[in-house]
């Protein structure tokens, strides 16, 4: 049943470490492909609507790998999420030849997914607690 991959009883979560790892992965991936090779989009903001989505991703398929709902995973994913983000563009940054530039909006999306990530989490995780329990 879906509802039980929100609970700390879930037998899916060897899937979700693993998913979580392959997603952390694909960001570091996505985030430094060299300048010159990344599409131009004529979408507003299509830079900053990626990393809110990869990083949102991120928080929560981490907070699926070790499903629980005390706030104190909550906050700590959420600002690992926020923290990873920071690093990336700060690497972004320092490594100037890969034609990329740290971008303080991009800091503030990442960290913005990351909330996201895992509220819905919670979100889904008390739901499953009141049908499944």
């Amino acid at each position: 049943m879906m509802w039980q991959l929100f609970t700390a009883q879930s037998k899916h979560k060897k899937r979700a470490k693993f998913a979580a790892i392959v997603w952390t992965l694909l960001i570091f991936i996505a985030c430094f492909i060299p300048g010159n090779e990344i599409p131009h989009l004529r979408v507003p903001f299509a830079d900053k609507w990626v990393h809110f989505i990869l990083f949102g991703g991120f928080s929560f398929l981490c907070m699926l790998a070790a499903p629980s709902i005390r706030w104190t995973k909550l906050v700590f994913i959420g600002l690992l999420g926020g923290l990873f983000g920071w690093l990336v563009e700060e690497l972004q940054g320092l490594l100037a030849f890969l034609g990329r530039a740290k971008d303080v909006y991009d800091i503030y999306a990442d960290a913005f997914g990351s909330l996201l990530g895992v509220s819905l989490f919670y979100l889904f995780a008390r739901m499953a607690h009141s049908k499944l329990y």
